[in-house]
């Protein structure tokens, strides 16, 4: 793999450009509101989704509204990672963000909850298609040496919606009605498209541009959203009978995934397979273990829903100075030292969180641990996304980066599902199954951090 060319209709002057100086500036600002509405909608979402669900009568269909999105997006990040290395990022881009809009004007009119499942859906075949466009623009609009600090105000981006996302949503939806979190969304779309759209105009394919989408790639990402939902779905069941989902979903899911990521990604061969390998480990083990942290703070201490959910804020808040630590000029020499850094302050942020899930462990500890490991996740996240462009052609700029997405994804989906099964058969709500469960993201994350060094080409 060789390095992305140099951006294409830059002059000499621009090399020396930051991100909010021109040519950049209109695109980055474009970006970033692009996933600054993202993050605020996958945030606020979750307070106004049992609102929802009670006033449409569909609490059964609860789960389906999470796993509905989520199986969605994993189809339309191979389709757009297929269709941005043939026909550039602009089209997919554009779609996304049309179909994500559509998507929220079908959850906020909805009367009944299968109408409600069907937006979410819509949701995520639109947030697929953009999150993979975006990365593409990244690796062909920005020069190797000011991506990382797009990366870093990506992460940035996710931090006053993590903080404010909630209150906001929680405000909405008391005094305005539910609907109105879905509704309000689309209207500030349209600024992103005015700043951003036009800015990508000329940006082109590589060399794959004109060939015809792969199919077999479209098929195998078919199945890959089938196999995740009817796991998921399994998930939910936890009964004899859900044996028979998970089984096929299995069959559907193990086969897709080894031939959708990189050959060798599941026995972290070196470079690109271990930078793919990598996010699915951080982001898997990180992630499921912050799923049950608020609920190990209200059984285990007694803390209220709002005080367990402050807890965590630290850790949004330092992913994103974790970020702009690795956007800094002196972190490009040390780029896989940072990964296996932030995968360390992981690993130690996870075991303190499970020592903390004794009743007579300090509470603090947890902010305390939470802090330290949204730092490294930070630093390692946003450097794993710097090392892809920098093994990847320019050619498979969208493969790849459609590859780390299904990888973040998978991550998700495998390390939650072990979480659940050890919570639920060691002990709902018991010191054993909390501590069972932190315990084997801590592994997970110990795991990515001795491979860190495979990230590496001969």
């Amino acid at each position: 793999m060789t390095t992305l060319a140099r951006p294409t209709g830059l002059s000499d002057a621009d090399e020396t450009a930051g991100i909010l100086h021109r040519p950049y500036r209109m695109l980055t600002v474009g970006i970033v509101a692009c996933v600054l509405l993202i993050a605020f909608e996958a945030t606020a979402v979750n307070t106004a989704m049992p609102v929802a669900a009670r006033a449409l009568h569909g609490v059964g269909l609860y789960a389906f509204a999470f796993t509905g999105f989520f199986t969605s997006s994993l189809l339309a990040m191979v389709v757009s990672g297929e269709w941005c290395d043939k026909r550039g990022p602009l089209v997919p881009l554009g779609a996304g963000i049309a179909v994500f809009g559509v998507g929220l004007v079908l959850a906020g009119t909805a009367t009944t909850m299968w109408t409600f499942v069907a937006g979410r859906v819509t949701q995520g075949l639109g947030g697929g298609l953009v999150i993979v466009a975006l990365y593409v623009v990244v690796g062909l609009r920005y020069p190797e040496r000011l991506r990382p600090r797009v990366f870093a105000a990506f992460a940035a981006s996710w931090v006053l919606p993590s903080v404010v996302g909630p209150l906001v949503s929680g405000a909405v939806t008391q005094h305005l009605g539910w609907r109105w979190v879905f509704l309000s969304i689309p209207a500030l779309i349209v600024a992103p498209l005015v700043l951003m759209l036009p800015q990508l105009r000329g940006l082109g394919a590589g060399e794959a541009a004109g060939q015809p989408l792969d199919r077999r790639r479209l098929w195998l990402a078919l199945g890959l959203a089938v196999g995740a939902g009817l796991l998921q779905y399994a998930s939910q069941r936890l009964d004899l009978w859900s044996l028979v989902p998970a089984a096929a979903g299995a069959a559907l899911l193990v086969p897709a995934a080894l031939r959708l990521l990189p050959h060798g990604t599941f026995r972290a061969e070196r470079g690109l397979p271990t930078v793919i390998l990598l996010r699915g480990v951080a982001a898997g083990a990180f992630i499921s273990a912050e799923a049950f942290i608020p609920l190990m703070l209200v059984t285990q201490h007694g803390f209220s829903p709002t005080l367990a959910g402050l807890s965590l804020s630290g850790g949004g808040v330092f992913w994103a100075v974790g970020s702009w630590l690795q956007g800094r000029p002196f972190a490009e020499a040390y780029r896989l030292r940072l990964v296996q850094a932030g995968l360390a302050a992981g690993t130690v942020a996870i075991v303190l969180v499970g020592l903390a899930a004794q009743p007579s462990a300090p509470a603090f500890l947890v902010a305390a641990a939470w802090t330290l490991g949204g730092c490294g996740m930070g630093l390692a996240i946003a450097s794993i996304s710097v090392l892809l462009f920098n093994l990847s052609d320019p050619e498979e700029a969208g493969i790849n980066s459609a590859s780390l997405q299904v990888s973040d994804a998978l991550g998700n989906i495998v390390c939650t599902a072990l979480g659940g099964l050890l919570f639920t058969s060691l002990g709902i709500g018991t010191t054993r199954g909390f501590v069972a469960v932190f315990a084997a993201m801590a592994v997970v994350m110990l795991c990515g951090t001795l491979i860190c060094r495979r990230a590496q080409p001969r």
